[in-house]
């Protein structure tokens, strides 16, 4: 079972929870990213490519299940304009055993933060402007093609 949804709408951790339990497994690993408010950031927008993001995100999460034995795994993106604190992003993995559902966790959210089409835009006070990718996120998915 696979769920990937990309939307304007808050993610409601409890919800998206439930829905990966139902898998009916050992062990489920979330991972839920928030807006930073990193160097006075008051407002970050998020844009995407409807289809295509969509689609890049269920072969993470597919790539994923063929990779570890999972019975579950979801991702949720949000997508629009967004304040500090804020849930961005919600993840999760649902395996037999802790191991196969945490690196599974620690995988989905270090791919689809390279591997998948958003693009972000932070705002401080009058001053807006795109980030550029992390050389730092391009490691942390890295790190999966050796294992």
């Amino acid at each position: 079972m696979i769920r990937i949804l990309v939307s304007r709408d808050p993610i409601d951790l409890a919800a998206e929870a439930a829905h990966v339990e139902q898998a009916e497994v050992g062990a489920v690993a979330t991972f839920c990213g928030l807006v930073r408010a990193d160097d006075g950031v008051d407002r970050l927008e998020l844009e995407h490519y409807p289809g295509a993001t969509e689609g890049a995100l269920d072969r993470i999460a597919h790539l994923a299940k063929a990779r570890w034995s999972l019975q579950a795994a979801t991702i949720v993106h949000r997508v629009g304009p967004m304040r500090p604190g804020e849930r961005i992003v919600f993840v999760a993995a649902a395996a037999p055993h802790r191991r196969d559902a945490l690196d599974a966790c620690a995988y989905l959210i270090d791919r689809l933060k390279t591997d998948a089409p958003f693009w972000k835009r932070e705002t401080r006070g009058a001053d807006a402007r795109w980030v550029e990718a992390r050389d730092s996120d391009g490691a942390a998915a890295a790190r999966w093609d050796d294992i």
